[in-house]
């Protein structure tokens, strides 16, 4: 019906294709040692598992389905042949809608009969291993080549003296009228009729012919078995592709000039009916060449399957594992059952388009992965076979698509929507495994380029992302086998806007490198579980040093690349400090501070983690903020980032201002208003006036003035053992390891100014879901302990407070 134009076109795209995919497989094959599963170990080391198991299934499936179209074929030929083995027979005697001799036509009861026992058979030959199959492949193809040689002297010894045969001989006249194109109806068996149901055009050949060059995977499937995978799959996939396309375009011409058109379309063994001497070895040898195109795809389906459940990925096929030296049977029992489902259909144009999107959806596959792997050429892409270029692998990607698209877009949509079903499932049920995949390659690839192109230059605040540093050493002891508090990870995704940006959870463990170098290996592994559990978006790192206050000024100094440094450090506020260790614990964590105001990095201080909220525990009340200092716009952006998350969605804003005198509360108001307004955030302003410092002025509620005096006579009691200290020894006065000033009456101020400052929180914010507060700085020349005395005032009764302190750059801006 195509004419020989179209079929040296149809032809020439069908091996072009093959021959651009049988370049992306020789490349990928040359790389390294290959283990069994053919392209789907290829795809699946070059796109990732995901990938690999999708287009792989689907492989298999086309394999499967693949048998059941060569079985199908050889016995129809073999009824053809003897059309008396047929337990039903029927006939038609019209072509195009007038009477013509009656044409035998095949029972599809007869091609289910026979094609069943013709599979059962092929299963066991298939049981026997690859011995046996080796052993009668040559009963395939010698039968092939003399089939060839008596079709090539048959067409050039046919008679040219009588055309009522429809033969014609060699002749210029039939090449003439076969050029050109007639596409025409037919009925369900390719007869033509005007009436029929079928019509046939350009695409529906290309889905016809497509499966004659689907073989280029024989040698791939059988990879395990191969003695030198990276000689014999570049040399026999692509001589065999050259051999036959060629083979396919002398055929066209030959076939084209020697009968008219109505022959060719009638005589569906024409081949038979022109060899010469012996046309049964033509019927013989489409039997057997049928047949022995089905062996193969029951011998490589099963051991594609058994390649893809030996990698482990999904559970569910754990069923066809078998051991690397091992016949895979269960899987070939399961191959025969799809086959001969599908041969019960025993419809070879339904079956024939389903064979050819599969596989066109793994020839595509080995050109986009030999197209990723050849673009970002990565240092151990090295493969031997020198002829490729992702160009063109790229077209040979592309050409695969554009073939599936001609042949049946509704095909196409189904066979990808399989292929992205199986990727999902995998994707949810399967177990990670990372095999170094082209995609891996290109992320960082990506990771790098964008990290040069940031430069090492401030990020405009407009981009700017919180990059929390999270400090998971607890002031105390955890449960064995904790790595960090469980609910630090709920904090760090609050810091975080839809999910989107990166937090960086570590941990110091004290002690010699080249002792703790296992154990901070596998503390890293346990940190890295317990983010991923949480679906925390982050990295783990342990850090071993001599003691936590190097490790930690270490931390800050090196700790990220360029811009994606962390720039916010999240600490547990020590709230058994008093109780565990009334010293250190006052020394690192003042320490801690330090450094991060050194290293000009923001600090977080979480006090009542325990009570943090999780995603599904809904907050109600406000989020209150007690803007002391400016921070850069920090503790607003954070109380911002809080109402994104369900858990504090239902919660209002409100911005506490201090202001000394009342003639500047207004004022300050308006100010507060009018930045807020410019920054888009919705929050309702309070400002509270503070008149005076006086500890005596003011009334205090009963525990409040408890919870002072107290503070005041441990801060005494301190200070005193200090004195005594430094006058027994005759040294200025030390503490923390370096001397101090102490200035008794500022110690009494800042603890009255903390204890103000608490009390104020306590009468606003009593109810408030969370409370954020700038963070004073550690005074210059102070005792840690003393510092800790004015925390312990400040955070006293407040559930949930976080103690924010900004750096010296906005993080919000008032421009678009």
């Amino acid at each position: 019906m195509g004419g020989i134009a179209d079929s040296l076109l149809l032809v020439s795209l069908c091996g072009l294709c093959t021959f651009l995919t049988g370049l992306s497989l020789s490349a990928i094959a040359t790389n390294g040692a290959m283990k069994g599963g053919g392209p789907y170990y290829l795809i699946g080391r070059a796109l990732g598992p995901e990938v690999g198991v999708s287009i792989g299934l689907c492989f298999f499936l086309g394999n499967a389905v693949a048998a059941a179209l060569y079985v199908l074929g050889a016995v129809e030929t073999f009824l053809k042949a003897l059309p008396s083995a047929g337990f039903f027979t029927e006939t038609s005697t019209k072509v195009n809608g007038s009477v013509s001799k009656p044409i035998q036509t095949i029972s599809t009861h007869d091609l289910q009969i026979y094609g069943l026992v013709v599979t059962v058979i092929l299963c066991i030959i298939v049981f026997g291993g690859v011995k046996m199959i080796n052993r009668v492949a040559p009963v395939f193809l010698i039968p092939v080549l003399l089939s060839v040689l008596c079709i090539v002297i048959g067409i050039f010894m046919a008679k040219k003296d009588d055309p009522d045969t429809g033969i014609t001989g060699l002749s210029a006249d039939s090449f003439k009228d076969n050029w050109d194109s007639m596409y025409q109806n037919t009925n369900s068996d390719g007869i033509p009729d005007r009436d029929g149901k079928v019509y046939w055009n350009f695409n529906a050949l290309v889905g016809l012919f497509f499966p004659a060059v689907t073989g280029i995977m024989a040698g791939s499937n059988r990879s395990a078995s191969l003695k030198d995978t990276q000689r014999s799959i570049p040399v026999g996939t692509l001589s065999a592709t050259l051999v036959t396309t060629l083979l396919y375009l002398v055929s066209v011409f030959l076939f084209g000039a020697v009968a008219n058109r109505e022959k060719l379309l009638t005589d569906r063994l024409l081949t038979a009916t022109i060899a010469w001497p012996f046309p049964v070895v033509i019927r013989v040898g489409i039997i057997l060449s049928t047949l022995g195109a089905a062996l193969q795809s029951l011998t490589g389906a099963p051991r594609l399957l058994a390649a893809i459940a030996n990698d482990d990925i999904l559970p569910v096929l754990n069923c066809f594992r078998v051991a690397d030296t091992s016949e895979p049977h269960i899987a070939t029992l399961f191959t025969t059952v799809i086959c001969m489902g599908c041969v019960v259909i025993g419809n070879l144009d339904l079956i024939t388009p389903t064979v050819t999107m599969f596989f066109l959806l793994c020839y595509s596959g080995v050109n986009l992965s030999c197209f990723l792997l050849d673009l970002l050429d990565a240092p151990s892409w090295r493969p031997r076979w020198k002829f490729h270029h992702w160009l063109l692998s790229l077209l040979g990607a592309l050409l695969c698509v554009v073939i599936m698209f001609l042949i049946s877009w509704l095909f196409t949509v189904v066979s990808l929507a399989l292929a992205s079903l199986i990727y999902y499932y995998v994707s949810i049920k399967g177990k990670a495994g990372d095999w170094g995949d082209g995609f891996k390659s290109a992320y960082f690839q990506l990771a790098l380029r964008s990290l040069r192109s940031l430069g090492a230059k401030q990020v405009h605040p407009k981009n700017w992302y919180p990059i929390p540093l999270i400090f998971c050493r607890p002031w105390g002891k955890l449960p064995e086998n904790v790595p960090c508090h469980p609910k630090l990870a709920d904090f760090a995704n609050c810091m975080k806007k839809k999910g989107r940006g990166m937090s960086i959870f570590v941990n110091i463990l004290d002690g010699d490198y080249h002792e703790c170098a296992e154990d901070a290996k596998e503390a890293c592994k346990q940190l890295d579980t317990y983010i991923n559990y949480k679906n925390c978006e982050g990295v783990a790192e342990i850090v071993v040093a001599t003691n936590m206050t190097e490790g930690f000024r270490g931390i800050v100094q090196t700790m990220g690349l360029g811009n994606l440094k962390p720039n916010i450090v999240v600490v547990r506020y020590p709230e058994i400090w008093r109780r565990e260790n009334l010293k250190e614990i006052p020394t690192r964590f003042v320490g801690i501070i330090n450094d991060c105001i050194v290293a000009n990095k923001a600090v977080v201080i979480v006090k009542g983690l325990d009570e943090w909220p999780n995603e599904y525990q809904r907050q109600y009340g406000s989020i209150d903020l007690y803007w002391i200092v400016r921070d850069g716009g920090l503790m607003l952006l954070l109380s911002q980032l809080l109402l994104t998350k369900e858990s504090f969605e239902s919660c209002k804003i409100q911005v506490f201002c201090i202001a000394e005198e009342d003639s500047d509360a207004e004022s300050l108001k308006a100010d507060v208003k009018k930045f807020l307004y410019d920054l888009r955030l919705q929050a309702e302003v309070i400002v509270i006036t503070i008149k005076s410092w006086d500890v005596e002025g003011g009334s205090q509620q009963d525990d409040s003035i408890e919870a002072f005096n107290d503070a005041r006579k441990r801060v005494a009691s301190y200070l005193a053992e200090l004195k005594e200290a430094a006058k027994r020894e005759g040294t200025p006065l030390m503490a923390d390891g370096k001397a101090v000033v102490v200035d008794e009456q500022q110690v009494e101020k800042f603890l009255y100014t903390t204890l103000k400052l608490n009390t104020t929180i306590l009468r606003y914010s009593r109810m408030a879901a969370v409370v954020l507060v700038s963070l004073p700085p550690p005074p210059i020349n102070h005792p840690a302990y003393c510092y800790m005395e004015y925390m312990d005032l400040l955070v006293g009764n407040v559930q949930r407070l976080l103690m924010v302190r900004g750096y010296r750059r906005d993080v919000v801006t008032l421009f678009t």
